[in-house]
C-alpha cells in the first residue's frame, strides 16, 4: 500500500507522455516507423529525470499511454497479436485504443518481454524519488481488436461470453448490430500494406456511441463501446442489477494496477460512463489504497457536482470552464468578466476538486500558431490556474520549455498539438534532456526562462499556505464601473488568498498591448473581518510573485478608499503580501 498523499489538494501534476519523453532520435519522418523516427522507454525516465522534476516543484506524474493499445507495429514474434492497419490511428497507435488492460505498451520496454518488470521499476524509482504515479484508465471503450494475452488465469476476457445476435444485453460487456458486419469508414487509408480486409462480425457499436455498422471517419472507429448496463436503444434504460460484468473486470483491472503501486487514475471520457459504476468501483478501491486518486475527464458541468459527490471522483478537469476562459484571454478575444462566471455558476463550491491546466495531450500547444503564437503569453493565465483555488494543477511534458509543433507528424496532421498516433521526437524538449543529463544544456535563454517561470510557480503555490488552503475573495465587483474608474473590468483581475497567518492580493492585467496603472479597492469589512487588518495601521505589500523588488506602503484605511496603487505590464502578474510594518 503506498504511503499517504499530501494533506491538501494543490498537487502539482506533470503528464509525460511516455513514448516520447525519452526519445532523442531527430530524424521525424512524416509517418516514421519506430525503428526509424525512435520511441522513448520507460528505462529512459531515469532517476536523474525524476530528481529534476522533483525540484522543478511536481508532486505527480501522469505517464500517459502505459497500458497496451492497438498499434501498426509488429510485436508477433512476442506473442502479442498484429492490429490491422484498417482500425488503427497512426503508426505507433493510439494510447486511448486499449487492446490489454492487463499489459503495458510494449514500445516502452527495451526487453519487450520485461515490460512489465520494466514499469514495475519506472514505479518503484518514481516513489523512491518522491512522487506520485499516476496512469490514465479508459473505462468506455477498447481496441477494435481487444484481446488480452496477459490477463490473469481464470479471468474471461471482453465479449468471450457474449451473445452476439442480440444488440444489448445486461450480461454483455459490448453492444452488437446483429446481421451486419463491420465497415471500416471510407476515406481510410493507411500507411501500413495489408493484404487481406479487416473482418468484424456482427459489428459492434463504437466508442463514442455510434450504434451503426459503418462509423465516420471523423468517429473513434477505432474502438469499441463497452456496455456498463445502459440500453441505448430504449431511452438509456439502467439494468445495474446485478452487478453488470464488465463493472466486476474492471474492478479487478484497477485493482491490479493499484496493487502494482499505482497512486491514481486519470480516467478517460469519465462521464460517457454511467456515474452509479463510479460510485460502486471507486470505493471498491479505495478498500486496497485508501489515498488513491481518482482523475475524471469530463466536459457537462452539469454533472459536476454528480461526478464528486455521487461519483466519488477527487478531482475533475476543468476544461469548458477555467481553460477556455483563459484561452480565449489568452487570445485576445475574452474579457476577464468569465474568470469570474466560472467559480460563481460552475465550480465555486468544488473549487478544490478542479484541475486546472492550460495543456495536455488533447490540446494545442501555448506556442502553436493555433493558440498564442508565444508561450511567455501563459505567464498570467498559468498564475491564475495555479493560485485561483487550493485545487491542483497540471503541466503538460514540453510546455515549461515552449514546445510549438509545425510539422504533420502523420495521421494527426500540422494542428498545433504534439502527436499521440505516431513515432515523433519533440524538439525543445530534446533540448532539455540533452542527452539524458536532463540539465537543460540545450535550451535557449529564453526557454531557460520560462521553465524558470515554471518552477518558481510551482514551488510558490506549494509553499505558501493562503495559495494551497487558504480562502478566496473575488475583488471585481469592488473595482468596475464607477467605483473605480481606472480599472479595466475587462482586462483586470484581482482577488485575495489568505489563511490566519498570510494574506495575498493577486492582481492580472490579461491586455496584450497595453501597461496599466490602477488601483486595486478592498472592502472594509474584508479588510477587518476577513484579514483581521486594522484601518489606522499602516502595511507593507511586497510582491512575492513573480519575485521582485517592488514594495508598496499603505494604510489599512487607505486600502478601502483610494486602494492599493498597482502598475502592471501588458499580459503579467503581481502577487503581494500584506504584512504589517
Amino acid at each position: 500500500m503506498t504511503s499517504r498523499v499530501q494533506e491538501h489538494d494543490k498537487l502539482v501534476i506533470y503528464q509525460i507522455f511516455t513514448r516520447l519523453f525519452g526519445n532523442q532520435n531527430t530524424t521525424n519522418k512524416f509517418y516514421g516507423t519506430r525503428d526509424e523516427n525512435g520511441v522513448g522507454k520507460f528505462n529512459d525516465i531515469t532517476d536523474t529525470a525524476l530528481k529534476e522534476l522533483k525540484s522543478f516543484g511536481i508532486t505527480h506524474v501522469w505517464y500517459t499511454g502505459v497500458i497496451e493499445h492497438a498499434t501498426m507495429t509488429d510485436y508477433s514474434e512476442f506473442g502479442i497479436r498484429q492490429d490491422h492497419p484498417l482500425v488503427v490511428k497512426g503508426i505507433a497507435g493510439s494510447p486511448y485504443a486499449v487492446k490489454d488492460y492487463y499489459d503495458v505498451n510494449p514500445d516502452l520496454a527495451v526487453k519487450v518481454k520485461d515490460r512489465i518488470e520494466e514499469f514495475e521499476a519506472l514505479v518503484e524509482r518514481t516513489h523512491s524519488n518522491g512522487l506520485k504515479v499516476l496512469i490514465d484508465f479508459i473505462p468506455n471503450h477498447v481496441a477494435r481488436q481487444y484481446f488480452s494475452d496477459a490477463r490473469p488465469a481464470g479471468v474471461k476476457d471482453f465479449g468471450e461470453e457474449d451473445a452476439t445476435n442480440v444488440v444489448f444485453s445486461p450480461t454483455n460487456n459490448f453492444y452488437y448490430i446483429p446481421g451486419q458486419d463491420f465497415k471500416v469508414p471510407d476515406g481510410v487509408n493507411p500507411p501500413v500494406a495489408f493484404t487481406a480486409p479487416y473482418q468484424e462480425s456482427p459489428a459492434r457499436a463504437t466508442g463514442n456511441d455510434v450504434f451503426q455498422a459503418q462509423p465516420g471517419i471523423n468517429d473513434w472507429f477505432e474502438t469499441i463501446k463497452l456496455n456498463y448496463g445502459l440500453d441505448y436503444q430504449n431511452g438509456r434504460s439502467q439494468h445495474f442489477d446485478p452487478i453488470p460484468t464488465t463493472w466486476l473486470k474492471m474492478r479487478d483491472i484497477l485493482t491490479y494496477w493499484t496493487q502494482k503501486g499505482v497512486d491514481g487514475f486519470r480516467c478517460d471520457m469519465a462521464e460517457m460512463v454511467p456515474v452509479e459504476f463510479w460510485a460502486w468501483v471507486i470505493p471498491e478501491i479505495r478498500k486496497v489504497n485508501p489515498d488513491i486518486i481518482f482523475i475524471a475527464e469530463i466536459y457537462n458541468p452539469a454533472e459536476y457536482h454528480n461526478y464528486i459527490k455521487r461519483g466519488q471522483f477527487s478531482y475533475l478537469y476543468d476544461k469548458v470552464g477555467l481553460y477556455d476562459a483563459l484561452r480565449r484571454l489568452m487570445e485576445g478575444k475574452g474579457t476577464v468578466e468569465d474568470i469570474t462566471a466560472v467559480w460563481q455558476k460552475e465550480s465555486g463550491d468544488i473549487s478544490q476538486h478542479m484541475l486546472r491546466f492550460l495543456e495536455n495531450h488533447d490540446e494545442q500547444r501555448i506556442a502553436s500558431r493555433y493558440f498564442a503564437g508565444d508561450p511567455l503569453a501563459a505567464v498570467p493565465a498559468m498564475t491564475l490556474s495555479a493560485t485561483l483555488h487550493t485545487g491542483p494543477l497540471m503541466i503538460y511534458f514540453g510546455q515549461e520549455v515552449g514546445v510549438n509543433p509545425t510539422q504533420a507528424e502523420g495521421f494527426q496532421g500540422e494542428d498545433g498539438r504534439t502527436t499521440i498516433f505516431d513515432y515523433w521526437g519533440v524538439p525543445e524538449f530534446q533540448q532539455w534532456v540533452n542527452g539524458g543529463k536532463f540539465d537543460g544544456g540545450k535550451l535557449s535563454p529564453k526557454q531557460k526562462s520560462l521553465r524558470e517561470f515554471y518552477r518558481q510557480l510551482n514551488h510558490f503555490v506549494l509553499q505558501n499556505s493562503a495559495i494551497y488552503k487558504g480562502g478566496f475573495y473575488d475583488l471585481q465587483f469592488m473595482n468596475v464601473d464607477e467605483k473605480n474608474p481606472d480599472y479595466d473590468k475587462a482586462m483586470v483581475y484581482s482577488y485575495l488568498r489568505y489563511t490566519t497567518g498570510q494574506q495575498l492580493l493577486c492582481v492580472y492585467n490579461f491586455d496584450k498591448s497595453k501597461t496599466v496603472n490602477t488601483t486595486v479597492r478592498l472592502p472594509e469589512p474584508v479588510v477587518t473581518d476577513t484579514l483581521g487588518l486594522d484601518l489606522t495601521a499602516d502595511y507593507a505589500l511586497k510582491q512575492v510573485f513573480p519575485a521582485g523588488e517592488n514594495r508598496l506602503e499603505v494604510s489599512g484605511k487607505t486600502m478601502t478608499t483610494e486602494g492599493v496603487p498597482v502598475s502592471l505590464s501588458p499580459m503579467s502578474v503581481r502577487i503581494f503580501e500584506i504584512s504589517k510594518k
